[in-house]
C-alpha cells in the first residue's frame, strides 16, 4: 500500500475527482448528485469516489437507501503542509534572485551615463 500522501495526490490527480471534491466544498451529496454533472456511468463514479475515500479524502455513511459522501479536509490539511515546504523554498530562490538581479542593476552603467571615448 502506498503512503497516504502519495494516495492523496494520486487521488488529485484526476480532473473528474477534483471536480467531486468541489462539489462537496458545498455539502454533502448523494453518488447520484455527484455523477449528475458527468457523462460518465454511476459505477465510474464509485470507483473515483473509492479512490476518493481510499485517500482519506470523503467518507460515506449511510442513511436508508443513500450514502452521502462528505469531504474530509485534514487529508488536504496534509498535501497543503508537503506543498507548503516546497513553495518556502521558492520563495526563498526567488527572493535571492531578485537580490541578485538588483545587485547587477546597481553595478551596470546608467543609461544617463556618457559612453567615454578612447584618447587618440
Amino acid at each position: 500500500m502506498t503512503d497516504q500522501l502519495s494516495a492523496t495526490f494520486a487521488a488529485l490527480a484526476d480532473p473528474t475527482r477534483r471536480a467531486i471534491l468541489a462539489r462537496l466544498t458545498r455539502g454533502e451529496a448523494s453518488v447520484s448528485e455527484l455523477a449528475a454533472p458527468f457523462d460518465i456511468s454511476l459505477p465510474a463514479v464509485s470507483r473515483h469516489l473509492k479512490v476518493l475515500e481510499a485517500a482519506g479524502l470523503i467518507s460515506r455513511s449511510r442513511e436508508a437507501q443513500v450514502r452521502p459522501c462528505k469531504l474530509e479536509a485534514d487529508a488536504l490539511k496534509r498535501a497543503y503542509g508537503w506543498i507548503e515546504h516546497y513553495r518556502r523554498f521558492w520563495d526563498a530562490s526567488f527572493d535571492r534572485l531578485d537580490d541578485y538581479l538588483a545587485e547587477l542593476q546597481a553595478q551596470a552603467p546608467s543609461p544617463t551615463d556618457k559612453p567615454r571615448t578612447p584618447k587618440p
